[in-house]
């Protein structure tokens, strides 16, 4: 009996495995289509939120990237290389830790940009409305001809999508007419 189930638990593993690597290849499939765009989340910065007291313009006041972040930024810029996206362009939040994952991934190959719209609300609920529909609004007008990449934070992510993800993986989305939550075609571990 006992075998029978580890047999079954194995085969279901193999089964999410394969799924999650379908799902995995759909998101770089689609990341290579003229006018894709990306939303990821900054690579591992330990913590949750930010220090009291900090200052958009000074790191040191901030949670920022460890030597994990580091590493992992710059690994989805060599990924990205390797499957031959063109990236067009790369916007990030006002936030070291966005800043720092999108200059160690992208920088040289498309020109990077602060873009409030993407700042965290995590600690400011009241901006959550009026960035999410501006951020929304410039994604939609999106056209390419390479890739958008948007590093960005948790809150803005899951906001836009409803979706959650862990530090430096990203969401490949379309966005659809109406107001609804972006589509998600795939995702990019």
């Amino acid at each position: 009996m006992l075998s029978h189930l580890s047999r079954c638990g194995a085969a279901l593993l193999l089964a999410v495995t394969s799924l999650t690597a379908l799902a995995d290849e759909a998101g770089w499939s689609a990341l290579s289509r003229p006018g894709a765009i990306v939303l990821l989340r900054h690579a591992t910065a330990p913590g949750v939120g930010d220090p009291p007291g900090m200052k958009i313009d000074q790191c040191a006041t901030q949670r920022n990237l460890d030597a994990q972040g580091r590493a992992e930024s710059r690994r989805l810029g060599e990924l990205v290389r390797e499957r031959g996206v063109r990236v067009q362009s790369v916007l990030h939040s006002q936030w070291c830790r966005t800043r720092d994952t999108a200059r160690l991934g992208f920088e040289g190959m498309a020109p990077l940009r602060d873009e409030p719209l993407f700042n965290s609300f995590f600690e400011r609920r009241g901006e959550m409305d009026r960035q999410t529909s501006g951020a929304r609004a410039l994604l939609a007008n999106w056209k390419g001809p390479g890739a958008l990449v948007v590093v960005t934070h948790q809150v803005n992510i899951t906001q836009l999508t409803g979706e959650t993800l862990s530090s430096g993986d990203g969401l490949v989305v379309r966005v659809p007419a109406g107001t609804g939550p972006l589509e998600v075609i795939g995702r990019i571990p």
